[in-house]
């Protein structure tokens, strides 16, 4: 089976710090993967070397060719100095029609805010803006780093929803970090349970079994999570670790 990317035990050290240890993932055609863990557990520094931003000590990353992938970073906020719209901000490093730009702004509902001010933007508002910017050049692979994290449980549930509408519409893939596990489990196929090294991987109600998951996030949360039933109808596959 072919593979969009695949890291291959990688490791990333730090001031005599380990920050990823043989951390091996890959991600295949219409894959939701979701990884998780606690702060400081390595999951940016991997979502960097996967994009090609952050080069690894050792292990090697390997593409499809020309593969188009869509980022949603962490942290984003929009200069206050520099006043911009909506619009103008999604076209300035995107190349695309405006036929192309309504399209997506009405698949991403923002076209209300197109006229608006970037820096006016409600945290909701501006989560959508900067997911229909990935979007724009239709990616083959979509990478979201804590998308939710500003958000409240109104915006958390609006933005996913958003995410899963998308995914089921659309022939990408998903790769997402996230802290927000009691909605994170509940939509998507396969989640990774990472603390510098994979402690364990596969379909939300397994991981929420697994001891290294329990250790992590205690029995409570492991009690919750393995209640969520999942009615997707498309294939699972499995995520390889080699």
């Amino acid at each position: 089976m072919s593979f969009l990317i695949q890291a291959k035990n990688l490791s990333v050290s730090r001031q005599n710090k380990s920050i990823l240890e043989n951390v091996s993932l890959s991600i295949k055609k219409k894959d939701f993967i979701t990884i998780i863990g606690p702060n400081g557990a390595g999951k940016s520094v991997l979502l960097d070397c996967l994009m090609g931003s952050f080069i690894p000590d050792r292990g090697e990353i390997i593409k499809e060719n020309n593969l188009c992938i869509g980022y949603i970073p962490q942290n984003f906020v929009p200069e206050n100095s520099m006043p911009i719209c909506v619009e103008r901000f999604l076209t300035l490093k995107k190349k695309c029609t405006t036929l192309e730009l309504n399209k997506i702004s009405k698949e991403t509902n923002i076209t209300g805010i197109l006229k608006k001010n970037l820096s006016n933007l409600s945290g909701g508002e501006l989560q959508k803006v900067l997911l229909t910017r990935s979007l724009l050049n239709e990616p083959e692979l979509l990478i979201l780093d804590e998308p939710a994290q500003n958000l409240d449980i109104k915006n958390q549930l609006n933005f996913y929803n958003l995410l899963n509408r998308i995914y089921e519409n659309r022939k990408l893939s998903i790769l997402m970090v996230s802290h927000d596990l009691h909605m994170v489990m509940s939509s998507t196929k396969q989640v990774v349970c990472l603390y510098h090294h994979v402690c364990c991987s596969g379909e939300p109600q397994t991981v929420a079994k697994d001891p290294e998951f329990i250790s992590l996030f205690g029995n409570d949360m492991a009690e919750m999570m393995s209640v969520y039933q999942h009615t997707h109808n498309h294939s699972h596959q499995e995520i390889i670790n080699d």
